[in-house]
């Protein structure tokens, strides 16, 4: 595909598809501004070249409806602090003032649409929401990875009909490095994966064997590999129905010589509400009535092993309820393995980008990605909706 410094922009109105869907507290504060600034590159690209910058994105699940909650005005207030310029509010960008507020932006101009998601059309994947969109600009551009992977109407009908729809840095980027996860030679590749759910990680697990050579499974999804090698899991999250598919993985990867690794302890409780009466169990030992919220100590020390020679490394989904303090400690640990190795390390999924950020590893990670879904969707090998789009437009 085509990317932003591709094409001539200046005194060209460019709409930029940004995903500025940023956690804020009840008070409609901002607490991580990172989606807004790793796009701010492309942006600020953008107005050096001399073009009328028209910003779009989607925050939350308004689901068609206006909701003050999710309104994307704490986002421009951030914007213009970091840009260090007023940021324009286009509140409804239908309307005739609105328009016309557009229509007269003047080179280096920055304004921002109200959250898209407030229109059904969005969402719906809506031809004429598309096309009244496209009034608005001359060049389209994505640089939201973290929508790539649905068929909305701003990044999947709107760059079909757009006359020119190219890629934004932040989009390059990301998919620069997946592409380096399955094309790098450098051995071993050590896939760490995480989370509540198989079902969530299912084709995940599956593609990976083809490139890994190590396997580490974390989180409440090993309790289903667990229990489909015979082993008691107490009150923990098992996905009965997926017991024969994690047995299909674990006979899969013995034919492909891929070591595949489960916590040999765990941190166990009543429930995620009982974090004070806790106890480390080893894996074969979980108590009736308790669960496993976390990896043990010697998991920790296993995984470790396991991880200091890797040359790749791609990890996606925690180890553990790593948002309580009592369950916290695997993952940190693991965040910290990962981040003192000389390697590729490659964090996808918003949870674990979350615990790394929590674990003082950000800076450790060679990259780490914005979109949970979008990543997800490419480690199972597939490909985005929204980049075939820009692919096809070249």
């Amino acid at each position: 595909m085509k990317y932003l410094n591709d094409i001539n922009i200046s005194g060209k109105r460019v709409f930029i598809r940004c995903d500025f869907n940023v956690p804020m507290d009840e008070n409609s504060n901002i607490t991580d501004d990172n989606r807004i600034k790793t796009v701010l590159p492309t942006i600020q690209y953008a107005i050096d070249n001399k073009a009328k910058v028209i910003l779009a994105s989607h925050l939350g699940r308004p689901k068609g409806k206006r909701i003050d909650k999710y309104s994307l005005k704490p986002v421009v207030k951030r914007l213009s602090t970091l840009l260090g310029k007023d940021v324009l509010f286009i509140d409804d960008f239908e309307s005739e003032e609105a328009k016309k507020a557009l229509y007269n932006l003047i080179e280096g101009d920055v304004a921002l649409l109200e959250n898209l998601r407030f229109w059904e059309g969005e969402e719906k994947n809506s031809q004429e929401f598309a096309e009244e969109l496209l009034e608005l600009f001359d060049v389209y551009v994505n640089d939201a990875f973290g929508v790539c992977h649905r068929k909305h109407a701003s990044v999947y009908a709107l760059p079909e009909i757009a006359k020119i729809a190219v890629g934004g840095f932040l989009l390059k980027k990301e998919l620069d490095y997946f592409k380096k996860i399955f094309t790098i030679e450098e051995k071993p590749f050590v896939a760490a994966i995480g989370g509540a759910k198989v079902s969530g990680k299912l084709d995940c697990l599956v593609n990976l064997l083809n490139k890994a050579d190590k396997m580490v499974i974390g989180g409440a999804q090993a309790f289903t590999f667990l229990k489909a090698l015979g082993y008691k899991t107490g009150n923990s999250l098992v996905e009965e129905d997926l017991i024969d598919e994690a047995k299909k993985i674990m006979d899969k990867a013995k034919d492909k010589g891929v070591k595949f690794y489960l916590p040999v302890d765990f941190i166990c409780s009543t429930s995620i509400e009982d974090d004070i009466d806790y106890r480390v169990v080893p894996f074969q030992e979980i108590p009736k009535g308790m669960m496993g919220l976390d990896i043990g100590p010697a998991s920790v020390e296993l995984f470790k092993e396991v991880l200091q020679d890797a040359k790749v490394v791609v990890w996606n989904g925690p180890m553990g309820v790593f948002e309580v303090k009592a369950f916290a400690n695997g993952t940190n640990k693991i965040a910290e393995i990962i981040g003192s190795l000389n390697a590729l390390t490659v964090i996808g999924g918003g949870d674990t980008a979350d615990a790394v950020e929590r674990a003082g590893q950000s800076l450790n990670m060679s990259y780490i990605s914005t979109g949970g879904g979008a990543s997800l969707k490419l480690l199972e090998g597939k490909t985005l909706p929204a980049v075939e789009v820009l692919e096809r437009k070249r």
